[in-house]
C-alpha cells in the first residue's frame, strides 16, 4: 500500500508508513506517529546510576515522548500490563492507547512485548508487531508514547 505522504511502498497490513510514520489506508488518522528518540547516549548518562543499580534480570521503561515524558518504570515481574484501563500495571491515559494494550513479559531472561490486539499496534523500533524482542534501548511506541527499554548489567 502507498503511502500519501510520502509515496512509500508498504505492507499491505501496515496502518502507518514505515518511512514517514504518517497514518496510511484510513481517510481520518486514529493516532499519531512520532519519530523515534534519536540521542541514546543522553538516555544512557541519564538513568546510568539507576540502571547499574538494577538486578540482571530487571529492567526499566522510560517514558520518552507522550503524557508521562520523564516517567520511567521499574520492570521486576514476569509480566507487565500497559493500558488505558487503570487495572494496568502501566496506566497510559490517553485515548490513542488501548484499555489492554499490549504486555511486556519476562521469559528464560528474554523480555518480548506482545500487542494485544490493540487498535492502533504497538511499535518497536519503529515497526508494527505483533510480539517481539526487547534488547537494551529498544523504543517501544504504544499511541503517543515512546519509551526506552533498558536492561539491568551484571556486574
Amino acid at each position: 500500500m502507498e503511502c500519501r505522504k510520502c509515496g512509500n511502498e508498504n505492507d499491505q497490513s501496515a496502518r502507518f508508513c514505515s518511512a514517514c510514520g504518517s497514518s496510511i489506508g484510513a481517510k481520518d488518522a486514529t493516532t499519531a506517529a512520532i519519530a523515534l528518540v534519536d540521542d541514546k547516549d543522553s538516555i544512557v548518562k541519564e538513568y546510568e546510576e539507576t540502571v547499574a543499580k538494577l538486578a540482571p534480570d530487571a529492567a526499566l521503561l522510560v517514558a520518552r515522548r507522550g503524557p508521562n515524558a520523564g516517567s520511567s518504570f521499574l520492570l521486576t515481574q514476569d509480566q507487565t500490563t500497559l493500558g488505558r484501563t487503570p487495572k494496568a500495571d502501566i496506566f497510559l491515559d490517553d485515548i490513542t492507547v488501548s484499555r489492554e494494550h499490549a504486555v511486556i513479559a519476562r521469559e528464560g531472561g528474554v523480555y518480548l512485548v506482545r500487542d494485544h490486539d490493540s487498535l492502533n499496534g504497538t511499535y518497536l523500533n519503529h515497526e508494527v508487531v505483533n510480539e517481539g524482542v526487547l534488547d537494551d534501548l529498544s523504543e517501544l511506541q504504544i499511541g503517543r508514547y515512546i519509551f526506552t527499554f533498558m536492561r539491568g548489567r551484571e556486574t
